[in-house]
């Protein structure tokens, strides 16, 4: 049979793909069907069609799946961050258990048999709402001429009005709404990036769920000299400390035409330079530009986890590759002998000893290093009995995971954001000598399809 663009096809959706698409199959014909749910059958309209395959889009639900519940989000379609969000907490844990199982077979080639071994259950939330202690809008003007923040719909930059997103604090609404009213009252235009015209480009959010500390920077186009960044800023910083938990405000230049959000000149107009939070009883610094992990309810199971699978006695040395502002290396510093960290971000490497040294912590060391650099260079020197990832999204280069096999640690703990890359990473260590012992997702992003996963790696006898 062959397929046209804009067929309708009824079909059965059996999956979901990674990106929160519905996977049915027409005649075993594949469609990828974007806003369907496992379990649900509905009328598709292709909108791509390839030899093998076609990408579609729900028109109707004929008959709903069992796990599809009304969306808490008028907007979650349109807006597209919270692909999953019609599927039932419930199965959204079981939909992240069998992605994160199916890449490490497929794609690591690691048999069923030693996942099963290895898997325990996922840690969900409790209350998966307003669970993120980060957001960034984009500002700009609506179709009459309005002011408006929020986010980009998916794979566009048309911003979808949004000051109250269910995934951020309440404080986030009254924060905008501020900004916002103070550029309509004051003639402050939002940048047009087609122009390259206007001020304000994007407003970040920060808030210490532990602290109730708020921090709020404005990304702005500059060109102007001396502290005055905005029309009058003294009322706006008037208005935004009224807030309670309010900390820091700060502006960050970027006359960049660029889709990069934050710009390298930062400067705080009014209170700290940063912001502090507490996690697993250690205290850290948070600046604009530092990563801290966006969930902080979950960041302690996730890093509880990470502890626990190292299987420390008290006299390890521990190398945490990846280890930017220090979080985990601080964290399991009283647990052993000593913590060496390895980053290439200098500002996050000065974090990281702020944060050691304002806790206390004698045991640490921070190397602004690539790992594939610096453990060859003192392989001699080195006694890695336990070595800890938590690479961005893009997982472990190659010659860093070659250059820790080299030193030989007895144990690894991977910290991975993307279960496929972490396949991909298993892969090598397998095949240089180590075997699976745990695994385990934490759910950081309720109502995505994103799952953070921790893996326990342990070194095989040589034969």
């Amino acid at each position: 049979m062959e397929y046209r663009k804009n067929q309708i096809l009824t079909v059965t959706i059996d999956d979901i793909g990674k990106n929160g698409e519905g996977i049915g199959r027409y005649n075993g014909y594949t469609l990828f069907v974007k806003d369907a749910l496992c379990g649900d059958t509905v009328r598709a309209r292709l909108t791509k069609v390839k030899k093998n395959y076609a990408y579609a889009r729900c028109e109707e639900i004929i008959t709903p799946s069992a796990d599809r519940i009304q969306p808490f989000c008028s907007e979650h379609v349109r807006c597209g961050g919270c692909q999953i969000q019609a599927l039932s907490y419930e199965a959204q844990l079981r939909f992240k258990e069998n992605k994160v199982k199916n890449d490490i077979n497929r794609i690591g080639g690691i048999p069923e048999e030693v996942i099963d071994r290895a898997w325990e259950p996922i840690i969900g939330m409790d209350d998966p709402l307003r669970y993120r202690n980060k957001a960034q809008y984009p500002v700009g003007k609506d179709s009459e001429g309005n002011i408006v923040a929020g986010f980009y719909a998916g794979r566009t930059h048309s911003i979808i009005p949004c000051v109250d997103c269910r995934l951020s604090p309440k404080e986030n609404k009254e924060i905008l709404d501020i900004i916002l009213t103070h550029m309509q009252r004051f003639g402050i235009e939002p940048y047009d990036e087609i122009k390259g015209e206007g001020t304000v480009r994007h407003v970040l959010v920060r808030k210490g769920f532990s602290t109730g500390q708020i921090m709020v920077c404005l990304v702005i186009r500059y060109s102007g000299q001396g502290g005055k960044y905005l029309r009058s800023q003294g009322e706006l910083i008037k208005e935004l400390t009224s807030i309670p938990g309010m900390t820091s405000i700060c502006v960050s230049v970027n006359n960049e035409n660029t889709n990069v959000i934050m710009g390298e000149e930062i400067h705080t107009i009014w209170g700290s330079d940063k912001i502090s939070d507490i996690l697993l009883g250690k205290s850290f610094e948070i600046s604009p530009l530092s990563f801290y992990q966006v969930n902080p309810v979950q960041v302690e199971k996730l890093y509880g986890t990470a502890i626990e699978y190292a299987n420390i006695t008290g006299s390890e040395e521990v190398y945490d590759i990846c280890c930017g502002i220090g979080t985990i290396s601080i964290c399991m510093a009283d647990k052993v002998d000593k913590v060496h960290g390895l980053e290439i971000v200098p500002e996050a490497i000065e974090d990281a000893r702020i944060n050691s040294a304002s806790n206390g912590v004698d045991n640490t060391v921070f190397i602004c290093a690539a790992a594939e650099e610096y453990l060859p260079a003192h392989k001699d020197e080195i006694r890695a009995d336990v070595v800890v990832f938590d690479p961005p999204r893009k997982g472990m280069d190659e010659a860093a995971l070659s250059a820790v096999c080299d030193v030989r640690p007895d144990r690894i703990v991977y910290v991975s954001c993307d279960s496929a890359t972490l396949a991909r990473d298993l892969k090598y260590l397998t095949g240089r000598g180590y075997g699976v012992e745990k695994i385990r997702c934490v759910d950081m992003f309720p109502h995505t399809v994103h799952a953070e996963v921790v893996c326990a790696l342990k070194k095989m006898e040589e034969k």
